[in-house]
């Protein structure tokens, strides 16, 4: 029963609570227009004024007809959805994630909705490209609104408010935005325009068999024309619509004999708005059968899900699990379920986005931050209106509006890529998955061919289920891994730039052989920093403490934390000498190095530089998949659920990078992104190899590496574990504070870390400041607070840093400080 309900008479004053889109800690109470009662409730949007003279899209979170005691609440100014965008579930998802991450509910809000679905006094209109529209239909005010961004370009909601001299505006934007005539965004990158195609149909006077009969014969004289009818009336037996692609490939003709034909008014063109989000003409099949083990395991999944909500499957590279996922996907489909399926980075894992097309086609909906506001908001609709089925997304897809979840999967479970680290809310999408899941009752599948350290820990305390699958699908084998010690190799002088002989022998003998290489190095440009040989001096970024990144394809220094770029330095500053070298080596210098060494290689580079734009990332795989590169040089990219058929070596040019790296789970990330990395290696029908050059080539974690010992791995970081205080038995917040001032930055921290102290004790760590102590001109000190997981609430914890962080805003010597908390800082 909603809220609604409960109240007898449509006279009586109805309150709302709404959750504004901003950072406060409550949520605003406002009143409702009795003309209004019937068309408020829990889930729609309502414009109101917040402050002197911004006006809102808040989303109602209750109805009542408790009036606030503290303030006099405002109307709203109008109701703009006929039907909730946001159901109850979902708000208790936002809810939760307030509570268990430390933010607002307005920040949340502000994560979860596409900005489509966002309004404010600030938000930006542009007209869409209406040629098609007729604007005569337009009111006076609509046509006035048209005219004007016609001369501006762009408006603020603002700006249309004193343009037609009434606050509410909404309802004529929505109309505007519904209909096709505007963009309605928070920041415009992609001009909104209904994606259009072509279909062909048959003229009505051939459905006659007699007219067509004749037709055929007098086209007997055009014998491509006659293949290309021929084409489309086989089309049309298996098709719903044809293309004129689709006529030109199945007869093998030109687009000017299909021209021809529509000439002659023997086929009609009908243009469609459709959707952008793809799957229209996906043929579904689903011809597959698992081998043994894996039918093993997709059983002992379905027995242990009448016991768990959560079960780990932990399956070695290429052992099949996306065929497990396909054939559960179906399984819940049946019983009249939704699923969710979750992948790190949705831009990197587009091979099992078409293979899951290929079995649940239009039913199948992408959601994932290259899509614009408007591809956004419309996957937000069919998820709200039960056109799919199944969803694929990256971490903020757990937001979607979704009806009746039977099940999520979170793929690559282990990724540091499910956490969100600004802005608020700080979630993890697999923690936050499985509470999602919990509010559904529904189940959770987590995969991975190397565990987080957590997700293991909690399977073998029978708190989750644990399926494992050890052996690659089809009797694949494990790459062969080799290790070359990078110092000997120098002594030896079989080191030729960063490649051994060892790895450049292996990479010719692949090519040789027609085979395919992966090599990689966790480093993106050409040279991580540029130095003075003679002073010393290293260019820094002007904003960050940071050296400055070179990159050759933009032939500038670039900062990787705030974006700022520079032209290359050829005199040193400091001591005005011109001895500038470049120090240490990125994917673009190991391209270019490698072009050098074997000239006649077709080398290909995967990295964030590389694959920019929607679809970069999709076109590098494809053209690498189509063996136009026998060489991908990339990050660790290329170590995420890709799928290459032709890949029998992989090279690892320097792995102390990683090993060596400042953070509690360096040897867990190691030794997965190498196991990962390794697996792209043989994994059809050709033996794989990996080559890993280091300094240190007695680590353990390169000897687990090798062993493919997971769980050795495992068994070894959590009594390391254990004895220094960290995850999995201990649970961590980090509070960074943040000032313009070092000094402030530095005594702030202080002053909130004593206030921590007084009811915390030796749980409060700090301050220090971090690896990167200042980004974007702000200095930053970090708290950290190591919280046992047995016999203490956390929530009283929370409670207590909530006071603390309270008292220590309310003294006036630290305002200005901002505070940014993150639980869990995975």
């Amino acid at each position: 029963m909603s809220d609604t309900t409960l109240f007898s008479t449509d006279r009586e004053t109805l309150f709302v609570e709404v959750i504004l889109p901003l950072h406060i800690a409550k949520t605003y109470t406002y009143r409702v227009p009795v003309e209004w009662n019937k068309d408020v409730s829990i889930g729609k949007r309502v414009i109101v004024q917040f402050g002197r003279n911004k006006i809102y899209a808040a989303v109602v979170h209750r109805v009542s007809k408790e009036a606030p005691l503290t303030y006099e609440a405002k109307y709203i100014l109008h109701v703009i959805d006929d039907e909730p965008v946001v159901d109850s579930s979902q708000l208790a998802l936002w809810e939760w994630m307030a509570s268990y991450y430390m933010c607002y509910l307005g920040e949340v809000l502000q994560a979860a909705l596409p900005a489509a679905l966002k309004m404010a006094s600030e938000t930006k209109i542009v007209a869409a490209d209406t040629a098609e529209l007729d604007r005569s239909l337009l009111s006076d005010k609509g046509y006035l609104v048209m005219e004007a961004l016609d001369l501006a370009g762009e408006l603020t909601v603002n700006d249309i408010i004193k343009l037609l001299g009434q606050k509410t505006v909404f309802p004529l934007l929505k109309s505007l935005f519904d209909h096709g005539y505007i963009l309605i965004s928070e920041e415009i990158k992609d001009r909104f325009k209904p994606k259009r195609k072509s279909f062909l149909r048959l003229a009505t006077a051939f459905a006659d068999p007699e007219n067509m009969r004749v037709l055929m014969d007098a086209l007997n004289r055009a014998p491509k024309q006659q293949d290309a009818l021929l084409a489309f009336l086989q089309l049309r037996k298996s098709k719903a619509e044809v293309t004129r692609q689709d006529i030109m490939e199945a007869a093998g003709v030109s687009a000017g004999i299909v021209k021809s034909l529509i000439e002659k008014e023997i086929f009609d063109v009908e243009e469609k708005v459709v959707s952008r989000l793809g799957g229209e003409d996906v043929e579904i099949t689903t011809t597959f059968v698992f081998n043994e083990k894996q039918q093993q395991a997709f059983d002992e999944i379905n027995t242990l899900f009448q016991q768990k909500d959560v079960v780990l499957l932990h399956g070695v590279t290429a052992s099949g699990k996306t065929q497990i996922y396909i054939r559960l996907i179906e399984q819940v489909i049946e019983s009249g379920k939704n699923v969710l399926y979750l992948l790190p980075e949705i831009a990197l894992t587009s091979q099992i986005t078409d293979r899951l097309k290929m079995h649940f086609g239009d039913k199948l909906g992408v959601y994932h931050s290259k899509f614009n506001d408007n591809e956004r908001a419309e996957v937000w609709h069919k998820v709200l209106s039960g056109e799919y089925h199944v969803v694929i997304g990256a971490r903020s897809a757990v937001f979607l509006p979704f009806k009746n979840l039977g099940l999520i999967i979170v793929d690559e479970e282990h990724e540091s890529s499910y956490k969100q680290y600004e802005p608020a809310p700080r979630y993890h999408a697999r923690d936050t998955a499985i509470y999602l899941a919990h509010l559904h009752h529904g189940k959770v599948l987590l995969g991975s061919a190397t565990p987080s350290i957590e997700s293991y820990f909690n399977a073998k305390a029978n708190k989750y289920g644990l399926v494992e699958l050890k052996e690659r699908f089809g009797d694949a084998k494990l790459p062969d891994i080799h290790v070359v010690n990078i110092a000997e190799e120098g002594r030896k002088e079989q080191m030729f730039s960063y490649f051994s002989g060892v790895l450049l022998q292996a990479i010719s003998e692949a090519l040789e052989r027609k085979e395919q290489v992966i090599l990689f190095q966790n480093r993106r440009g050409h040279t991580p920093f540029v130095q003075c040989s003679t002073c010393g001096w290293v260019a820094k970024c002007i904003n960050c403490d940071v050296s400055l990144t070179y990159h050759k394809s933009t032939n500038h220094l670039h900062c990787h934390y705030c974006g700022h770029n520079e032209p290359p330095i050829q005199v040193c500053p400091a001591c005005g000498m011109p001895h500038i070298e470049s120090k240490g080596f990125g994917t673009e210098r190991v391209e270019e190095e490698l072009e050098l060494l074997i000239p006649q290689a077709r080398i290909g580079r995967l990295d964030l530089d590389a694959a920019k734009g929607k679809y970069g990332f999709d076109k590098i795989i494809t053209a690498f998949d189509d063996q136009e590169f026998d060489i991908l040089i990339g990050t660790q990219m290329v170590a995420k659920g890709l799928d290459f058929g032709h890949v029998s070596l992989i090279g690892i040019i320097n792995a102390d990078a990683m090993i060596n790296f400042p953070d509690f789970r360096a040897y867990e990330r190691a030794f997965s992104l190498f196991s990962q990395v390794a697996g792209r290696a043989g994994r059809r029908e050709k033996d794989g190899r990996v080559v890993i050059q280091t300094y240190s080539p007695n680590h353990r974690v390169l000897e687990q590496v090798i062993l493919h010992d997971y769980e050795r791995m495992f068994l070894t970081e959590v009594k390391e574990r254990k004895n220094y205080q960290y995850p999995p038995f201990y649970r961590l917040i980090k509070i960074d504070l943040r000032d313009a001032d070092m000094q402030r930055a530095h005594d702030g921290a202080q002053r909130l870390a004593h206030l921590l102290r007084g009811n915390l004790g030796s749980r409060v760590l700090g301050p220090e400041p971090p690896l990167v102590s200042r980004v974007r001109n702000y200095f930053i000190q970090t708290i950290t607070l190591k919280v046992e997981r047995n016999n203490v609430s956390i929530a009283k914890v929370k409670e207590l840093i909530q006071q603390a962080i309270l008292q220590f805003e309310m003294d006036k010597s630290n305002k200005g400080i901002r505070i940014a908390i993150d639980v869990d800082p995975y």
